[in-house]
């Protein structure tokens, strides 16, 4: 159940951002989340998109260092703690999370987190077993 995660590796300077997103627009990609992480010299942007695969192929192209990953991405009652109970879940079964961010939908009542562990399967597995619902690819096409 897992979901593609594109990764693009950008030197932090003007308009990097805007030149990845732009060619992705040019090219029909819709973004569903973003996540962007720097340092002084580079950056890493993670993307959820409709077509990870496409997009990778595209910014290899334009000369990006991209890559696609598989991560986990869940629901939880969007109200106070629902997410805290799914990290004592995850925590109570000693899975590690690498790094984690919000994911957008127009789904009333839910809000969607993208995680990297470092066992995709194994965290889907106790997410299911515990009520957990986990988008999956379908729903972002």
């Amino acid at each position: 159940m897992a979901i593609k995660q594109l990764s693009v590796f950008v030197e932090n300077k003007q308009g990097s951002l805007h030149d990845i997103t732009d060619a992705l627009a040019k090219a029909n990609i819709d973004l569903r989340s973003m996540c962007v992480a720097d340092t002084s010299n580079y950056g890493i942007v993670r993307i959820i998109a409709n077509d990870p695969d496409k997009a990778k192929e595209l910014l290899d192209k334009d000369g990006h260092a991209a890559n696609v990953r598989l991560v986990n991405a869940f629901a939880v009652p969007d109200q106070p703690g629902g997410l805290a109970k799914v990290l004592s879940l995850l925590e109570g079964h000693g899975v590690n999370i690498d790094y984690m961010y919000a994911l957008i939908t127009s789904e009333e009542g839910k809000a969607y987190s993208v995680m990297r562990t470092g066992n995709t399967e194994e965290t889907d597995k106790i997410l299911i077993e515990n009520g957990i619902e986990l988008l999956d690819e379908s729903k972002l096409h």
